[in-house]
């Protein structure tokens, strides 16, 4: 079984007429201002699925500033899944402006029977002391329900691009000590924190965190699974392919390329995702998820 950890969906009005969310979203504005920086609806998912082979997808939205985009985002993906339950997982994601109103947000994403909560980022903001403690009296209550996050993260050095962040790895590093129960994935190799578990402290405090594998073509070559795989092992990277931002296929030939054992694939492009999500493999799987 094939599952992509990381797609991004949005509503068919953001998709017809981006620019008239530019002015008041900024971090949108940076990431889509470019014509060819894709936005995708459900209907454009699922046929990339069916063309690679892909048999379910986790889909997020967008880390809208407005909590009214926020809710809007996240009520379209419900309906994209609960349409397509055997295909779709969905995440929730939530405004950092109001830590009460993202409570709210997260309590009804959960009683609907979302999978997960991210993809969180902070394109456009620093990770102060303000924000690392909005985040932690939020995700701490997830530990128990075993819900996952999906954490953008980008590596400190390198090319620039729309998104490439200055907030470097210190505050995932600082969440993962503060949040040892919670379940964290780390999109694009984590920006690369998972070379530092070659590190004793940093390989205990991130021993439950997954790594995906999003945008890794635009980023590193294909030699990256192989040092992944000898630093953390198979067990904890995660096949994303951020699509629309790039095809699964183009990710399935990086694989052969890296000469990845078929076993260790099968876990990179499915297993392990099925291991992690269990009961929510299937959207809707239990009676709260009809809430």
């Amino acid at each position: 079984m094939i599952i992509d950890s990381h797609t991004h969906l949005f509503p068919p009005e953001v998709v017809a007429k981006r620019k008239s969310f530019f002015r008041r979203e900024p971090s949108f504005r940076l990431l889509y201002e470019n014509e060819k920086a894709r936005l995708a609806r459900v209907e454009d998912l699922l046929a990339s699925m069916d063309r690679d082979g892909v048999d379910q997808s986790v889909i997020c939205g967008f880390p809208w500033q407005d909590p009214a985009l926020s809710r809007e985002g996240n009520d379209y993906l419900w309906e994209c899944a609960r349409r397509h339950p055997d295909r779709l997982l969905p995440f929730a994601c939530f405004s950092l402006r109001s830590a009460r109103t993202a409570e709210k947000e997260i309590e009804h994403a959960l009683a609907r029977g979302f999978a997960g909560i991210g993809e969180l980022a902070l394109y456009q903001q620093n990770f102060s002391s303000n924000i690392f403690q909005f985040l932690t009296s939020l995700l701490k209550p997830l530990s128990a329900k075993q819900i996952p996050v999906l954490l953008h993260a980008n590596e400190p050095v390198g090319h620039e691009y729309p998104g490439k962040t200055r907030n470097g790895l210190r505050h995932l590093y600082s969440l993962l000590e503060a949040l040892p129960q919670v379940t964290f994935i780390f999109a694009h190799w984590g920006g690369g924190l998972f070379f530092y578990e070659l590190m004793p402290e940093v390989a205990r405090a991130a021993a439950g965190a997954y790594y995906d594998t999003a945008a890794s073509p635009f980023l590193y070559h294909p030699a990256v699974y192989g040092v992944a795989l000898r630093v953390v092992g198979p067990q904890r990277i995660l096949f994303g392919s951020d699509y629309p931002l790039l095809s699964p296929r183009r990710y399935f030939r990086e694989f052969e390329e890296a000469g990845l054992p078929p076993r260790v694939q099968a876990r990179i492009k499915g297993e392990n995702a099925r291991n992690l999500f269990g009961r929510k493999s299937t959207f809707g799987s239990s009676p709260q998820d009809q809430v």
